[in-house]
């Protein structure tokens, strides 16, 4: 066993890389820069576009910080237009730009000057002062010099480039050349050319994935603090719920389910039956804002506190904090265990059904043992199995929450933090919590395993001579 449990463990290294590849390329790929979010620029209005090189130096100090100024990967497979210090460039539209160009005429180093011949244009028309003369027309260029940075047809590039003839700028005639030398050098044969680009360590996605296992996931894009600190003070509300309620779950499923086969067709039984398939029909956000409306105040009873009561005093007792808090918690806790109790006992049920007419069962009946013994002793630890399967699934909501219940009670727990970070698109948190997810995932599957040979000797993990 010991041996199986290292090979699983062992397992989990390449299973939880593969993992964080999916989660890191998707949180890469998602909608929205990341900085931008971070600053909460407005791009567009005249007020923003005069501070743009200030934003701008901000931004690049930001990225740095972030490590976003770092290739993705530890290598890159690209065709020859592409360099291998495109990722230098700072802002992601211009990046996507420049890559078409390259790939449009076959030819960096034109394309590298036409935009170097871009942003002196830019840092001129950023340097000149407005006056009440030139106010109208030095606006006009600076949004035609953004609308050329995003440009990537040449009929268009050349119209917006003669709309800078007019323009008092030595830059500008640079500018022109530095166009003509890219739309008369092409060489678009070099995009089917294969290249590999070779970065090393120094990468995003390994400074992420060390970071993330050395308890660093990154900063909030919405409040700035570290994913850590949201996490932490989430994760212990949750998993006090959600333990509990598993807990709850099985300590009471069990024997629901045990006595629901050993009374079936009885009215008792039937009885169970239909409380239990009634349980698990009915939604639990349907069940929690019934609770909420008619035991938490209002027009009704005031039995329970209602979602977002004042918090409990810093100074009161620990009885006091105890009993107040599990008060609190009833509520909820009855909404995220009831539907799986249902369904823990059903299966329940079904096990003990399929293995009491075994020949095993038979047979110690015929023995003369106690019909308790035979069903508590001899048939329940066959028909665990099914029900341990559940676990594996089970486990892992314990630190991912229920988004619907922390949300209906209030309650700041991992479900709750997951879904205002959803809503915002706060990344970091949504990509940390999937992470470890997927690790008690893992975990739960490993525990289920362990669990099955520990109920039933036939099962063994090792090999056998």
């Amino acid at each position: 066993m010991l041996k199986y449990i290292v090979r699983r463990l062992l397992l989990f290294i390449p299973t939880l890389i593969t993992i964080s590849l999916f989660t890191f390329f998707i949180s890469v790929n998602a909608p929205g820069d990341p900085v931008d979010i971070i600053l909460n620029r407005g791009e567009g209005s005249e007020a923003m576009q005069s501070q743009k090189p200030a934003k701008e130096k901000e931004y690049i100090a930001l990225r740095h910080e972030l490590g976003f100024d770092l290739p993705l990967f530890y290598f890159s497979l690209t065709d020859a237009t592409v360099p291998d210090t495109l990722y230098k460039i700072p802002n992601p539209e211009h990046r996507a730009t420049l890559k078409r160009l390259a790939n449009e005429y076959g030819n960096w180093s034109t394309v590298s000057a036409f935009y170097l011949a871009e942003r002196k244009v830019e840092s001129d028309l950023f340097a000149s002062e407005k006056n009440s003369l030139n106010y109208s027309s030095l606006s006009d260029y600076r949004f035609l010099i953004n609308e050329l940075f995003l440009q990537h047809d040449e009929t268009k590039i050349n119209l917006l480039v003669e709309k800078f003839s007019t323009a008092p700028l030595a830059s500008v005639h640079d500018l022109k050349i530095a166009f003509l030398k890219l739309s008369s050098g092409k060489n678009p044969y070099r995009k089917y050319i294969p290249a590999i680009h070779w970065y090393g360590l120094r990468n995003q996605y390994h400074h992420w994935l060390v970071n993330f296992f050395s308890g660093d996931f990154g900063v909030s894009y919405q409040d700035k603090r570290p994913v850590s600190e949201s996490l932490w003070e989430a994760l212990p509300r949750t998993l006090g719920i959600s333990l509990t309620s598993i807990l709850l779950a099985y300590l009471i499923a069990i024997p629901l389910g045990v006595h629901s086969a050993i009374k079936k067709g009885t009215r008792s039984e039937k009885t169970l039956t239909t409380t239990l398939f009634l349980l698990y029909s009915l939604p639990n956000f349907w069940i929690a804002t019934l609770l909420v409306i008619f035991l938490c105040g209002g027009d009704f009873l005031s039995w329970f506190p209602a979602p977002g009561s004042p918090p409990i005093a810093e100074d009161a007792s620990i009885g006091y904090k105890l009993l107040e808090g599990t008060y609190r918690l009833l509520l909820p806790l009855f909404c995220w265990t009831y539907g799986s109790l249902a369904f823990v006992s059903r299966q329940m049920r079904g096990g003990i059904l399929q293995n009491i007419t075994q020949d095993y069962i038979q047979t110690a009946r015929a023995k003369g043992l106690d019909e308790k013994k035979v069903i508590w002793k001899h048939a329940l630890k066959n028909s665990l199995l099914p029900v341990i399967t559940l676990f594996g699934s089970i486990f892992p909501l314990a630190i991912s929450g229920s988004f619907v219940i922390e949300t209906i009670f209030n309650i700041p727990g991992m479900g709750k933090l997951s879904l205002d970070a959803l809503y915002s698109r706060d990344y970091p948190i949504i990509f940390s919590v999937m992470m470890f997810t997927a690790m008690l995932t893992l975990l739960g599957n490993l525990v289920s395993d362990i669990l099955y040979a520990l109920v039933d000797p036939r099962i063994s993990y090792t090999k056998k001579p």
